[in-house]
């Protein structure tokens, strides 16, 4: 059954951001399973509502599918899009995504369980994978700066992760712990920007990757077998079916996003005809056969 987030967050479907925001902490800070009156169902219900609603792509796709739909449920799965934790580190045992707890508590004047924290600095680096990559997901190898106590030591570190398939250009992903170190704190956060090489012939819409291809006249009407390329390289056969018409899509199954659980995107071909400029004699008379049969 389709949860009523907006119900659980305590506020209007037309609520802005800011005001979700509020809304967010002030339950937070109160059902908090480390809290004397919290309730542990209860904070994870809350938190589910507003990773959906605090992010403008998932919200519009639970204002018309439901928290039911594709891509909304099981926050605790360590990867996800716009600002989510996708490297799946958790804080007491739930995924709280671009929510950081020593800002929420700190918001109500204090924390819990003995106070705020001392927590180093955030830092924030960027990578770039190709448009393939970001189909499919990929592993990198990321050198990070060795700071301890506002200390550079001048070395670097080298972690591994693993960006999820289907990241969007500019998204990043939040590593839990590998910022700044502090002597009895806690260390900071590392952001990871992405960076999605623009591909010449592939672009994204969702989970579909759309490419154009031009389909000369006679095989628009006629109808051929074509060999295209695909998003991974690989030689592809499709069919130019005969009676083609300007702008028609053709769609090759599960050649987009690789999406999990769910199903992948497709390939989606813009068909566009191609107008020979000149003709010869021959193929004018043709021509003028086909206008004589009324076509």
């Amino acid at each position: 059954m389709s949860k009523d987030y907006y119900t659980i967050l305590g506020v209007k479907k037309t609520a802005s951001p800011d005001e979700m925001k509020k809304a967010f902490y002030k339950l937070a800070h109160k059902y908090h399973p480390d809290k004397a009156e919290g309730d542990e169902a209860k904070f994870k219900e809350i938190n589910e509502a507003y990773q959906t609603l605090s992010d403008s792509k998932k919200r519009a796709q639970y204002d018309q599918f439901g928290s039911s739909g594709p891509n909304m449920g099981g926050f605790g799965g360590g990867a996800g899009a716009g600002g989510f934790d996708f490297s799946g580190f958790q804080q007491g045992g739930f995924d709280f995504g671009n929510i950081d707890l020593q800002d929420l508590f700190s918001a109500f004047g204090g924390g819990f369980g003995g106070g705020r924290v001392r927590r180093g600095r955030d830092f924030q680096i960027d990578t770039t994978i190709s448009f393939y990559e970001s189909l499919t997901g990929t592993e990198k190898e990321l050198s990070i700066p060795d700071i301890t106590d506002g200390n550079d030591t001048g070395k670097t570190k080298k972690i591994k992760i693993t960006i999820p398939a289907g990241i969007e250009n500019g998204q990043r992903m939040k590593l839990t712990g590998h910022g700044e170190h502090i002597a009895d704190g806690q260390p900071g956060h590392l952001y990871v920007r992405i960076s999605v090489a623009p591909d010449k012939q592939f672009r994204r819409e969702g989970h579909h990757v759309i490419m154009d291809m031009q389909v000369k006249l006679t095989d628009a009407i006629s109808g051929s077998d074509q060999t295209i390329t695909d998003p991974a390289g690989k030689k592809l056969k499709i069919k130019i079916p005969a009676s083609l018409q300007p702008g028609q899509l053709l769609r090759v199954k599960g050649k987009g996003v690789e999406a999990g659980n769910w199903n992948s995107g497709d390939l989606i071909i813009v068909t566009h005809i191609q107008i020979p400029k000149k003709l010869s004699k021959k193929a004018k008379d043709a021509l003028d056969i086909l206008k004589n049969e009324g076509l």
